[in-house]
């Protein structure tokens, strides 16, 4: 049957034929090899009908269905790889047949052709998170806006806050955004101060020459004349003078009057017979200044026709003038920045808001901005204008626009297709450049990375890996330090963990900041020097003050800054000394190897245990005596806790020896510490020596391939897929061809198919 079946495909050939011919072979490495070894080691505990924790290996007798049933299949690979399956009382699975069937499962659940166009994956439409925001409005403004700490949290997922999927945008932090918009350009652009305003009210009896003429309740002008209103005017500017006026009419024409500054004669015709306001406006100079109303044509025919001017009342508004163009000396660094040309008159008004808005617009949304984007934003700068705002508040509000704006929010990236081909689309070099720059930076990519996407350079290799060695050198990289390896690392808890310092006295707020500078420089300390990542497990140098070195043990460290100090002669050495790492691992009163253990687990070697069954109760509620280690034995006698906990306890116990904030130790209260542990699978070592040995040597490309899969993640802002295996792959190789080197591992990230590519969502 099986040589017919390649004949067919043999003779017929056809598009289908390389599928094909994968699905056969698939189908013939599960039965002829895959099988047997699971008819040995599985089936007795995971047959048909009697699946153990409801696991059926068994039911699934092709490769196909290993496929489709891939979730558990990678369980039961975790289990495999770690050691716990097959269990201890089944029969001993030897070393070579345990690296066969890990392979073999890895292969056929994650069954994907790393050849013919694999799916790159998408990243759901991404919000800036706080950090992002903060640093991107630093780096695009000017301003570092600390209230950004103040916006609500970000939501976590795959143990990073930078995920797309889970970074949402609620309508209080959209209100967020509104006032913080406003506020960062207030700050960033100055602004002249308001003009100041004058008002004054007269009585008409108190104009100068208004005693010629009747006063009653208010001054009737019954022959041709005039009066004066005289007043201080403080300031250079526009002042409003409005006259309250009615008249007698008479004759074949309306009372007539005409207002003077002695410069500029405004004539007003009052037709009403009723009080109603008329309005003139008069530029005037600083000082003592005399407007003149006259009534022009008195008209008297006795007993028949009289014609009289009513002044009802005087008022006068003033407005300072001021320039529309800020002229300060003490213009903050960013005003001069952004507003790099600014307009001598109202006729360079649009030329010079298209440039300001043209290079602020293109660099907020990371790319060239769109000739109708820069129109809108230049007409609402215009609005302003002709409101008569200045020509930095129209900067200052059209640029507002701009921070609210989603392109400016959200990392942006055109939908694609993959081509008729299957051939995954590249991101284009704008993308890209935002990509990377976020990545390394947590901001947006600065001037040389945008100059570069223009020019088309970021896929050419060589100015690639050089500028991204610049990147890696630059201050700013400290960003990738502060939000990678601190949720990488779980260090963000260590704000939150409260040792209880009636036992651990010398644990403080100082020594707490320090375990965390600490960790975050030795990172910086691995990466900016391009060492193996490896040296992140087995370092012999870390970085301390005096009060860190003094809460160790450590002599010879004197004043607040931090320093390289050799660990030579000492247990210490790598992270898993840090007292950061062992603080947050650590329950108030005691060490907790259960989460030491899971720490390992999950950030060590991607292989995190499945969840706690329910109704375990806690250590310290069940009847359990003896040493801490003792107690957690008998714990381990529940089979529900046992396969768990067989993987966690040993390598929490290696850490044994550093107490609840990371102090060394020999003695756990009146109990000799023994730091011993044995793997599932017969590993057995012995302290932290012994752990490091083994994660830096038989479990080190584990280690390096799980800091590659958590650094993709966090680089994406997704979640890895199966169909990532191919990518994780060669970024593996990549590094292992490079001593393990951590540049090696940023650029191959950066040069990965899920980097430089946009696939599709698989439901």
């Amino acid at each position: 049957m099986l040589v017919f079946a390649v004949g067919v495909i043999v003779c017929f050939g056809g598009s289908g034929t390389a599928l094909m011919a994968d699905d056969l072979a698939s189908e013939v490495m599960f039965r002829e090899q895959l099988v047997p070894l699971l008819r040995t080691y599985c089936y007795d505990c995971h047959g048909l009908e009697d699946g153990e924790g409801g696991v059926s290996l068994e039911a699934d007798d092709t490769a196909l269905e290993i496929v489709k049933g891939r979730d558990h299949w990678m369980r039961a690979l975790a289990q495999v790889r770690l050691g716990t399956m097959p269990p201890a009382d089944s029969d001993v699975m030897d070393p070579s047949s345990r690296a066969r069937m890990v392979e073999l499962i890895d292969e056929l659940a994650n069954a994907i052709d790393c050849v013919q166009n694999p799916n790159a994956g998408k990243v759901a439409l991404r919000r800036l998170n706080r950090a992002e925001y903060r640093n991107t409005i630093q780096d695009l403004v000017g301003v570092d806006y600390a209230l950004a700490d103040d916006f609500p949290g970000d939501d976590v997922g795959y143990g990073f806050d930078n995920i797309g999927d889970v970074l949402s945008l609620p309508p209080l932090l959209m209100e967020k955004y509104l006032d913080a918009a406003e506020a960062i350009m207030g700050e960033a652009i100055y602004t002249p101060l308001p003009p100041e305003l004058f008002e004054l009210e007269r009585s008409p009896a108190t104009l100068i020459g208004a005693d010629k003429f009747n006063v009653r309740s208010h001054l009737v002008m019954s022959s041709n004349g005039t009066v004066t209103l005289q007043f201080d005017a403080p300031f250079r500017g526009t002042y409003t003078i409005v006259l309250s006026l009615s008249g007698d009419q008479g004759g074949d024409e309306p009372v007539r009057v005409e207002v003077t500054d002695g410069r500029r004669v405004i004539p007003v015709e009052v037709k009403e017979s009723e009080p109603t306001e008329k309005t003139v406006a008069f530029r005037l100079g600083k000082g003592t200044r005399q407007i003149e109303i006259s009534f022009l044509n008195d008209f008297y025919v006795k007993d028949q026709i009289d014609r009289n001017l009513h002044v009802h009342h005087v008022k006068v508004s003033g407005v300072e003038q001021r320039s529309q163009f800020a002229s300060s000396p003490d213009l903050p660094t960013t005003h001069r920045v952004l507003l790099f040309e600014t307009p001598g008159n109202d006729q360079e008004f649009e030329r010079a808001a298209k440039a300001v808005l043209g290079r602020f617009a293109s660099r907020a949304y990371r790319r060239p901005i769109g000739k109708s984007e820069l129109g809108r934003l230049v007409e609402l700068a215009t609005q302003v204008h002709e409101n008569e705002g200045s020509f930095e508040e129209s900067m200052q509000v059209a640029m507002q626009a701009v921070l609210v704006s989603p392109y400016f929010l959200f990392r942006v990236e055109r939908p694609r297709e993959p081509g008729p081909d299957g051939v995954m689309p590249l991101v284009n070099q704008y993308e890209l450049a935002t990509r990377i720059s976020y990545f390394l930076w947590s901001s947006m990519p600065d001037d040389e990375l945008l100059r570069m996407a223009h020019r088309g350079q970021l896929r050419d290799r060589r100015m690639l890996l050089e500028k991204v060695g610049r990147m890696i050198k630059s201050p700013k990289a400290s960003r990738f330090v502060d939000n990678f390896a601190s949720q990488w690392l779980q260090l963000r808890n260590l704000e939150i963990v409260q040792p209880d310092t009636r036992i651990y006295r010398g644990f403080d707020e100082e020594v707490r900041e320090a375990m965390r500078v600490e960790t975050l420089m030795f990172f910086s300390e691995v990466m900016r020097n391009n060492l193996p990542v490896t040296e992140l497990l087995s370092a012999d140098f870390t970085y301390m003050n005096e009060a860190l070195a003094r809460f160790y043990g450590i002599n010879d460290v004197r004043g607040s800054e931090f320093r390289k100090v050799s660990l030579s002669g000492t247990p210490r050495g790598g992270l898993l000394t840090h007292a950061s790492v062992l603080t947050v691992t650590s329950n108030p009163t005691r060490t907790s190897p259960v989460k030491r253990g899971k720490w390992i687990l999950d950030n060590l070697l991607n292989t995190p245990p499945p969840p706690a069954p329910p109704n375990i109760p806690e250590l310290e509620k069940g009847k359990l005596v003896g040493s801490l280690r003792e107690r957690m034995e008998q714990h381990r006698s529940n089979p529900a806790c046992a396969a768990c906990h067989n993987m966690m306890d040993p390598l929490g116990f290696a850490l044994e020896n550093f107490d609840a904030v990371g102090r060394w130790r020999t003695r756990d209260g009146r109990d000799e510490i023994d730091a011993s542990g044995l793997m599932p699978d017969g590993t057995s070592f012995d302290g932290i020596n012994g752990l490091r040995d083994l994660l830096t040597t038989q479990r080190s490309e584990q280690f390096v391939r799980c800091l590659a899969e958590k650094m993709l993640i966090y680089a994406l802002g997704r979640g890895t897929e199966y169909y990532d295996k191919c990518a994780l792959d060669k970024i593996t190789a990549d590094v292992r061809a490079h001593d393990y080197k951590f540049a090696y591992l940023i650029a191959a990230i950066i040069e990965s198919d899920p980097f430089q590519k946009q696939g599709y969502r698989e439901p």
